[in-house]
């Protein structure tokens, strides 16, 4: 009997022990990340049976287990996917909000430094000083977009930083989850029991992988875990692991987008299919703001110098001649896509500023349609050939040969404010005066028709007419024109459609038609009677003194030019700020709502696993006091064994 009482005090020994060293660890790992409190479940050893009934055998440590609510742990892995991301996305936005808004530094600034020294200008037509001082505000603006423009290719370019550097991240997060997965299971194989230091490693991983993307937990029977990122990519099942990495996109070299590898095979991503996380905060902000920011940015660059060329173009300068372009515009950028079988060459070029938008467009061609898609609303329009024109940009296939599935993207103001250029530096070329043009009908005409306002193209200063044009109706079958003198070839246009004419052949009349001839067009409208004459007349002043083109100028500032002629370049700009700043307080709004989700997440699961100081420091009493009990028990068994020993000897 002494004999099993000092074994039972021997199993409470134990027992207390391990409640001892399993509190000491819990007090250790208190400020650990991601620890989860443990503790030791007791239970009572088998009793034997003497005959008189059964007698306790002690107690044993049936298993040291985590104190862990799988539930709580996949709140705060979701809620923390969706913080991170919106704070991600919400810290590049306000760099920009900064930049666009800012009073001194920004573009509105140099804007409105631009169009008053142009009203300058038209108030003193012939004064050197204020010509130099418009061309000097003209490159502060140029400048003012370029370094506007530079500013968000650097983001552009620390998106695609962050992108390698998550990427790189999650791989790595993956492989240490494998690899842990590997030796739980492992230690439960052999033990039967759970490795809970390890599992509080890998459930932090975990955690730290959300920070970077969207995870998704499945459990396995052994403990195993398996993780989906995104919208359910395998990343690690079981001991196996799935890499992702960035790759240039198909139409943008300088673009990173996000792959997925399995096996062989790399497989580009959307952004749909990755939300949440760093990563996904990224995508999203660089597909959703910043692409449509830098193009909004170049629409308005773009659509000021186009315009300011045109009515420049419709002014004579200093020494008598057609203005010439004003600002240096660049072409559309267009990429073939890599995976294209065919070497065709695409070129696209601005034929009307004012029609163009902010979108980015899409050419493919099926073998037999070439198909444009504008990609910021997905409005697609089909074609049997090239070359065709849609919103104030012309599509052609230059050289080479299409192949069916071939994929271009063509992007006409992504880079026009960091290319936009002056193409005057000689301040008399500034053409003030004006109007180049001058068009009327003969007094004696009997017919109903009347003829437009001449307007010269950019390429008109290049060789101007030196004489009057004049135009002859003839009645007939169809009706036609004669020019005077006939040494240029005519072109009418009407509905996208154009006929060209040699120089001296009749000219069929269409009523509201566009006539143009060597860089001027002009419309003749109604119904002309026989013998009526319509005169183009150019100006024979040399602009000095005049300021009729610059007044025009100075116009520009209020009309509606951009967004179908409802917006002047302040509105655009301001609608540009006004939709970046709204989105930045949306973005801080959500991000502190979503702050304060994940901080209730946590505490839930600090509440359930987090180590209570407290709490421990009375188990350390608790468990102290049944060692301490249990080396008495032990005493006395020790006590009674000697007892026993003497009454033998005796």
């Amino acid at each position: 009997m002494a004999s099993n009482i000092l074994s039972i005090g021997k199993s409470a020994l134990s027992v207390a022990q391990v409640g001892l060293s399993t509190t000491g660890h819990n007090i250790a790992n208190a400020s650990t990340p991601g620890y989860s409190r443990q503790v030791v479940i007791q239970s009572a050893t088998e009793s034997q049976n003497f005959g008189y009934g059964y007698v306790g055998q002690g107690s044993e440590v049936s298993a040291i287990t985590r104190v862990y609510s799988e539930i709580l742990a996949k709140q705060a892995i979701h809620s923390q996917s969706i913080s991170a991301g919106i704070d991600t996305y919400s810290s590049q936005l306000n760099t920009i909000n900064n930049m666009l808004a800012d009073a001194t530094s920004g573009l509105n600034p140099a804007m409105s430094d631009f169009f008053a020294n142009v009203q300058d200008l038209a108030a003193n037509p012939s004064d050197t000083p204020t010509r130099q001082s418009m061309l000097s505000s003209t490159q502060s603006l140029i400048n003012r977009f370029q370094g506007t423009s530079s500013r968000l290719n650097e983001i552009r370019d620390d998106v695609n930083t962050q992108l390698s550097a998550s990427v790189s991240l999650i791989n790595t997060y993956a492989t240490q989850i494998a690899s842990l997965n590997d030796v739980i299971d492992k230690a439960i194989n052999a033990s039967g029991n759970p490795p809970n230091d390890l599992m509080d490693q890998r459930d932090q991983l975990v955690l730290e992988l959300s920070k970077q993307i969207k995870t998704t937990v499945v459990s396995q029977g052994q403990g195993s875990y398996n993780i989906f990122a995104g919208n359910g990519l395998p990343l690690v099942v079981g001991a196996d692991t799935y890499a992702l990495t960035t790759t240039a996109a198909p139409t943008d070299p300088s673009r990173l987008e996000v792959a997925y590898q399995s096996k062989n095979k790399t497989t580009v991503l959307g952004g749909d299919s990755l939300p949440g996380g760093v990563v996904g905060g990224l995508l999203q902000f660089r597909s959703e703001s910043l692409d449509t920011i830098q193009n909004q940015l170049g629409q308005i660059a773009l659509v000021l110098a186009n315009t300011f060329n045109t009515q420049h173009a419709q002014g004579l300068d200093l020494y008598g001649k057609p203005g010439g372009a004003l600002f240096n515009i660049p072409d559309p950028t267009v990429t073939a896509s890599s995976y294209n079988n065919g070497n065709a060459v695409i070129g696209s070029k601005v034929v009307d500023g004012r029609a163009v938008t902010s979108s980015d467009y899409r050419l493919q061609y099926d073998g037999s349609q070439y198909k444009i898609t504008r990609l910021s609303d997905s409005t697609v329009q089909s074609f049997a050939s090239l070359p065709q024109t849609l919103d104030g940009l012309s599509f052609s296939q230059t050289s080479g040969t299409m192949q069916a599935g071939d994929d271009f993207v063509i992007r006409p103001t992504h880079s026009a404010a960091s290319t936009l250029s002056l193409a005057i530096t000689d301040t008399r070329k500034l053409a003030v005066g004006g109007p180049v043009l001058s068009t009327s009908a003969n007094v004696g005409n009997t017919g109903g028709a009347s003829i437009s306002t001449a307007i010269a193209a950019s390429t008109y200063a290049a060789s101007p007419i030196v004489s009057a044009l004049g135009f002859t109706y003839h009645t007939g079958a169809p009706g036609t024109f004669t020019l005077a003198p006939s040494t240029q070839a005519v072109t009418v246009t009407l509905g996208g459609t154009s006929t060209t004419f040699a120089p001296g052949t009749p000219i069929t009349y269409t009523s509201g038609a566009t006539i143009s001839i060597g860089g001027l067009s002009t419309i003749i409208s109604g119904t002309p009677a026989d013998g009526d004459q319509f005169t183009i007349t150019p100006n024979a002043s040399n602009g000095a003194g005049d300021n009729r083109n610059g007044l025009l100028l100075g116009n520009l500032q209020s009309q509606g030019v951009l967004n179908n002629s409802t917006d002047s370049f302040s509105d655009a700009f301001g609608q540009l700020v006004n939709n970046v700043g709204n989105k930045t307080r949306e973005l801080s709004v959500t991000g502190a709502a979503e702050a304060k989700v994940l901080e209730q997440a946590t505490a839930a699961v600090q509440s359930e696993s987090g180590v209570n100081l407290d709490e421990e420091a009375t188990n350390l009493l608790r468990y102290q006091q049944a060692y301490q009990a249990a080396g008495k028990m032990m005493q006395i068994a020790s006590q009674l064994f000697d007892v026993l020993l003497r009454l033998g000897s005796a």
